[in-house]
């Protein structure tokens, strides 16, 4: 790239100026989540080139980065298409794991052309299903990630740019989509997950990865299940109309006196307490 003066490394009709994509970094980093940040990548890249858009896509529970080509890229160099769109991807993704400090496992990677000889490179470096002969160049993960905060700051920035490709390409361990996971396999599945088997096994993972993970994350299993319970006792005592009785035990508890108590230690008041509406 620095022998060339070009980061594009001659995929696009125009060289990339050194540091043009340290200069992207910059503008996403102020950003107050992944989505955000995502955004703004996809929307100053045009700045950089006409060849390519970028767009983050959302649907329901998906999300993808997806590259629409308006340019023959790499001109006659045909093998550079395949780079371009492969070295685009996964730098956006790794930037994206950077940022927020997480694994994001990929669902799939999408190309627009034959698998080439090397297709088992592409999984490897993808770390998912890789599909050719596509429409459209695209990653696809889960669209949890993108309500993830940065974790990131401009000083971290400087030192990573100082080696931005050994980092943007490393494979991380933490998914810090887990305590999110876990918080929704607690609300939606009561029954299910009153121990740390019984989560596990909803996530598809084992007790002791639960616990690890979890640890890595500065959060608990019994922490997670009291925010979960404080908010389903403090959505039904707004509701009204229940006893304090009911509420316990729609919330986990087995007597109303533990479920008192809990609750006094979760807001510093007692259910009834919390329920009195306000003095006008």
């Amino acid at each position: 790239m620095q022998e060339l003066g070009d980061e594009a490394l001659g995929a696009f009709s125009r060289k990339l100026a050194w540091g043009s994509y340290g200069m992207l970094a910059r503008a996403s980093i102020s950003s107050p989540d992944l989505r955000t940040a995502l955004k703004r990548w996809c929307r100053h890249h045009s700045l950089l080139t006409d060849d390519i858009r970028l767009e983050l896509a959302e649907s329901a529970s998906a999300a993808a980065i997806v590259i629409e080509e308006r340019a023959r890229l790499g001109g006659k160099e045909t093998g550079l298409r395949e780079f371009c769109l492969m070295h685009v991807l996964r730098n956006v993704h790794g930037l994206a794991c950077w940022l927020i400090d997480s694994r994001i496992a990929l669902h799939c990677a999408r190309f627009p052309y034959a698998a080439p000889p090397h297709a088992d490179a592409l999984a490897l470096i993808f770390q998912c299903p890789v599909i050719f002969n596509a429409s459209r160049a695209e990653i696809r993960f889960d669209a949890r990630y993108l309500s993830l905060p940065l974790r990131r700051e401009e000083k971290a920035l400087r030192q990573m740019l100082q080696r931005a490709l050994p980092l943007t390409v490393r494979q991380y361990r933490r998914d810090r989509l887990l305590v999110q996971q876990v918080r929704q396999a607690l609300a939606t599945h009561p029954g299910q997950t009153h121990s740390a088997e019984g989560v596990a096994a909803l996530l598809h993972i084992s007790a002791r990865t639960l616990h690890r993970q979890l640890k890595e994350e500065g959060a608990s299993l019994q922490q997670l299940k009291d925010e979960v319970r404080c908010e389903r006792a403090k959505d039904l005592l707004f509701r009204g109309g229940k006893p304090i009785k009911q509420i316990a035990a729609a919330v986990g508890f087995r007597s109303e006196k533990s479920f008192i108590r809990a609750f006094r230690g979760w807001t510093g008041a007692t259910p009834s307490q919390f329920a009195q509406p306000a003095p006008s």
